[in-house]
């Protein structure tokens, strides 16, 4: 990282062009608030603004003080977990393929897909 410390013009441009755009508007609020027809929600408003551009300028602080930070050192980074840190995942159970509860639940699982599919078929012809 180079020791120079970078300007962004076009960055310090926007900040000024957004804090001058809130502190306008701010003045445009108050003098609402000030006319006959002003409410006080003209009044939130124009207290509002100057807040929102102090926030344009405390952002780009913000962003210029990070950028000048070095970056922090990269630490070894872990390439492997060591074994017996996760837990173990259980195993399933096998079923045995001659168990007559699961043949005669696939039968009625299949008599209701044939059954399905004649219904939709007699719906769309």
């Amino acid at each position: 990282m180079s020791t120079t410390r970078r300007r962004r013009p076009a960055l310090i441009a926007l900040v000024i062009v957004a804090a001058c755009g809130c502190l306008a508007l701010g003045w445009w609020q108050w003098t609402r608030f000030q006319s006959v027809s002003g409410t006080f929600q003209n009044l939130g408003y124009a207290l509002q603004w100057p807040l929102f551009a102090w926030f344009c300028v405390y952002a780009y602080r913000k962003y210029v003080r990070y950028e000048e930070m070095p970056p922090e050192p990269r630490r070894e980074a872990q390439t492997e977990l060591p074994a017996g840190l996760l837990p173990e995942r259980p195993k399933p159970t096998p079923q045995p393929p001659d168990d007559p509860a699961l043949a005669e639940y696939n039968a009625y699982l299949a008599e209701l897909a044939k059954h399905d599919t004649e219904k939709q078929n007699r719906t769309t012809a």
